[in-house]
């Protein structure tokens, strides 16, 4: 597991603090959001299972933007950024949505640059080592290695001997709260939770809810946390 960067590197490198707020609860989850009672009722199914950090797929369209406003003023217990940027636009609707910090899919220098600019912490996606090492020359404060789920809990911890010191990793893509754990035993420093939080819908007399793990994980997380409190 990386260690994370002293305090004059973390502020230069993740301006939002998005790191450290995950230090306790490494799990984010990821909603793709598109109707305002839907995702208000998914966000409080997190907020009481005690989740603190959610990302909002972004759609360019103001439609969106007004969205994420409203449920970044409804939900100020979350810490919500932005998923899935993968151009400049996108880039400008999270800032547009004051959000602070987004996760990219892919790794595209002139997209970290520009957020570095605007004082955005933003997160590149990866998967070989080549683009692990690419990422940590541009300066990005971790990486979301995605499509975790085709290369194993192990493959991270697998590139520490030629690569080390690894970056700050967030394990990402097909991942369920069930084997989380696993993954952050394996190595990665954080998971991001997507479609697999939430049972499908059988029908509107059926309410969207929680599948099991979520609960749990965070349960041993804070365990967790607490026992390094104490150590200390």
């Amino acid at each position: 597991m990386s260690e994370l960067l002293n305090t004059s590197e973390v502020f230069a490198s993740d301006p939002s603090g998005l790191l450290r707020g995950l230090h306790r609860q490494p799990v984010l989850a990821v909603l793709r959001v598109s109707e305002r009672q839907q995702a208000q009722h998914q966000l409080n199914l997190l907020v009481e299972a005690g989740l603190r950090h959610v990302e909002l797929a972004v759609a360019l369209t103001p439609a969106w933007v007004e969205l994420a406003i409203e449920l970044r003023q409804s939900f100020p217990s979350l810490r919500l950024g932005a998923a899935s940027v993968r151009c400049l636009k996108g880039l400008a609707a999270a800032q547009s949505a004051g959000l602070d910090y987004v996760v990219s899919p892919i790794l595209e220098p002139d997209l970290l640059a520009k957020a570095q600019q605007a004082g955005i912490t933003l997160i590149p996606g990866v998967y070989t080592p080549s683009e692990v090492a690419r990422a940590q020359a541009l300066g990005a404060p971790a990486v979301k290695l995605f499509p975790a789920s085709s290369l194993g809990p192990s493959y991270w911890n697998s590139l520490a001997g030629p690569l080390s010191p690894l970056p700050y990793c967030i394990a990402a893509g097909g991942l369920s709260a069930l084997d989380a754990r696993l993954w952050l035993e394996s190595g990665v420093d954080a998971v991001a939770l997507g479609g697999s939080l939430f049972e499908t819908s059988q029908g509107p007399q059926q309410p969207l809810q929680l599948r099991p793990g979520l609960t749990a994980l965070l349960a041993w997380l804070e365990q967790r946390a607490n026992g390094d409190l104490l150590s200390g």
